[in-house]
């Protein structure tokens, strides 16, 4: 929980009266490799920190899988389109290595910002930090080679192809595993 406060305080400092809030609604989740933390059809009711592990964000399009996003530590997760509408979520997310995470479900948060409206500013940069990142994967999808996809990869989150098998990262990139194998052969 520690890690989470520390964490919370770099993207806005909070009070100690709404990180006693915080460490009071957070609930600790062990969850084993391959676990799915929520599965497609299914209503996302928590929004997530991972302390320790990786997990990926998936949709199933015509019974094969598309990777749209990894979490790693210190980052929030949640399938936040279905968190924030509280409809069925249209991806999965499972849990790739042995993780620990911090949730807090909707109907508590909603509490804490009612409460604290420094925790609601919180969470509006948490998902301003998630817009930027989709954006930029959208812009990169549409105006970026196969090649220039993986130098940016490498580049910007090289930890990924530590972690991460690479079907799912080819799958990510929007580029099939031989087309990645190219580029990684090029390079």
């Amino acid at each position: 929980m520690d890690l989470l406060l520390n964490h919370v305080n770099k993207y806005y400092p909070i009070s100690q009266e709404a990180q006693h809030a915080l460490r009071d609604n957070f609930e600790e989740i062990v969850l084993p490799k391959n676990e799915l933390l929520l599965q497609e059809g299914k209503v996302c009711r928590h929004m997530y920190f991972v302390q320790q592990g990786c997990l990926r964000s998936f949709y199933n399009l015509n019974g094969k899988e598309i990777t749209h996003w990894f979490g790693f530590e210190d980052d929030f997760v949640t399938s936040f389109h279905s968190f924030i509408t509280q409809k069925p979520a249209i991806e999965s997310l499972q849990v790739m290595e042995g993780s620990v995470l911090w949730a807090i479900s909707k109907d508590k948060l909603t509490a804490l910002f009612n409460q604290h409206h420094e925790i609601e500013r919180l969470v509006r940069i948490v998902y301003e930090q998630y817009y930027i990142r989709l954006e930029e994967r959208y812009v990169n999808a549409q105006f970026k080679t196969a090649q220039e996809l993986y130098e940016n990869l490498l580049t910007q989150n090289p930890h990924i192809l530590e972690r991460v098998p690479l079907g799912y990262i080819a799958s990510f990139l929007g580029m099939s595993q031989e087309t990645l194998s190219r580029v990684r052969n090029r390079l």
